[in-house]
């Protein structure tokens, strides 16, 4: 991990982390525990999980790695038995679970209508081939598996001073981008259900907010933005050209966005928020 931005006091602080071994949910793990939050890191593979938390723990943090898949209510539930028994009640959930799926994508950008004529089956997947199972399962891994951890672990945060959940939203609930209507459903739903459950939560002293990162490479997404031999796709060309920046983000440069809203002596009265950081892509019309 790399120098934080800035230092908060997570000292006494129990954070859970769900997709807390991808790249961006895993640094966001390091500078919890670097600010003295014991991090419950949540994969549903235990062995990476366990990988994670030794990890932390090796540059003197307190973690523990717990399998859970976030659609699993009875396995939420068994994970956070054992974080209450061995970290305690949580007080920060960071919602970093989420995905894309090959059947839930088109292989074009627009329907041509040379389209229609084509009924081989092959590679290309128009928006009438789309798979209902892979659409179900994005829809399912970035809502669902955001709003069910909310459910299990937000009970433990009522009245608990300093309380928070940050969701991990996207640049796509902004503006869908092409070929991914699901995942860019998905994450529209992310950010309007970070604003309907600060709302719900406000009396119960429980603050909610997102981050919409930008263009980060993952492992998520290097297929789509990366050739087998290391170089840029087209794709990537395009959203280098839509980010005023002309770069990716890097995975350190949300860690400051993260800390912010955690510490409730700098975000307290911050609620319902989501923030892009995304190197001005957002804001840019194009011209």
């Amino acid at each position: 991990m790399a120098k934080l931005p800035f230092n908060i006091d997570l000292n006494g602080k129990v954070a859970v982390v769900t997709g807390g071994t991808g790249v961006l949910c895993s640094g966001f793990a390091d500078a919890l525990a670097e600010c003295g939050a014991s991090v419950a890191v949540l994969s549903r593979n235990q062995g990476e999980a366990e990988a994670k938390a030794a990890e932390v723990i090796a540059r003197g943090g307190k973690a523990i790695g717990v399998a859970a898949d976030v659609l699993d209510k009875a396995a939420l539930k068994q994970a956070h038995e054992r974080i209450r028994s061995e970290l305690g009640p949580c007080d920060i959930l960071i919602n970093g679970a989420g995905g894309n799926h090959p059947q839930a994508t088109t292989t074009g950008e627009y329907w041509m209508p040379s389209e229609s004529e084509d009924k081989s089956g092959g590679a290309e997947r128009s928006f009438f081939d789309l798979d209902t199972e892979g659409l179900k399962f994005v829809m399912d891994v970035n809502f669902l598996g955001t709003l069910l951890p909310c459910q299990e672990f937000a009970a433990d945060m009522v009245g608990r001073e300093g309380s928070t959940i940050v969701n991990i939203s996207s640049m796509n609930a902004y503006t869908p981008l092409t070929k991914i209507p699901a995942y860019s459903g998905a994450k529209a739903a992310v950010s309007n259900f970070t604003q309907w459950l600060a709302v719900y939560f406000s009396k119960a002293g429980i603050r909610v907010n997102a981050i919409a990162p930008g263009f980060f490479l993952t492992a998520q997404n290097e297929k789509l933005l990366k050739n087998e031999d290391g170089t840029l796709t087209e794709r990537s060309a395009k959203i280098l050209n839509s980010t005023p920046m002309g770069r990716f983000g890097e995975a350190r440069e949300l860690v400051g966005t993260l800390l912010y809203l955690v510490s409730e002596e700098a975000s307290g009265f911050v609620n319902g928020v989501v923030i892009p950081v995304d190197g001005a892509f957002s804001a840019y019309s194009g011209v």
